[in-house]
């Protein structure tokens, strides 16, 4: 019985497009959480009497902030496409991450991913002819339209 092995095509990868609305709309996600975050230690703050915890938040750096709204940014991709594949973004724009033969990837290729979006200039990785960042080729996986994907994967 022969086996026949799945490999990403060019026709299934997702536009520079969409990859550009995953980017927006996951940075306004996170933006939120960690505006979110911060409200919520306020309003503890506010029902118990203790405020040590809300005038550390108030009391933040500008670099203290971005390194915040970071480990908030690590947590929510991580989460989100280790259990789901795909972030709010991809979930709007119709688009899954994979690795090169349709599986799910692991822990590490996701915490790969997460960590090298974190590097100043990697959204510029996306100029290239390619439609595949750092964060994608670094961790050998793709972001592919879902029901494409589905479509041929039946086949």
């Amino acid at each position: 019985m022969e086996t026949k092995e799945f490999t990403i095509t060019d026709d299934l990868l997702a536009s520079k497009g969409q990859r550009f609305l995953n980017l927006i709309i996951d940075l306004f996600i996170v933006y939120m959480f960690t505006v979110g975050i911060g409200a919520a230690i306020n309003i503890i703050g506010e029902l118990t009497g203790n405020f040590k915890l809300s005038e550390w938040i108030t009391s933040l750096t500008i670099v203290e902030n971005v390194i915040f709204g970071l480990v908030v940014l690590f947590f929510y991709y991580t989460i989100m496409e280790l259990y789901f594949s795909r972030t709010f973004g991809k979930y709007f724009t119709k688009t899954v991450v994979i690795k090169h033969n349709g599986s799910k990837p692991k822990v590490k290729s996701i915490v790969i991913r997460t960590l090298v979006r974190m590097i100043p200039i990697e959204a510029f990785s996306f100029l290239s002819g390619n439609s595949r960042g750092w964060h994608d080729t670094l961790s050998v996986t793709y972001v592919v339209n879902k029901h494409e994907f589905i479509s041929k994967m039946k086949l």
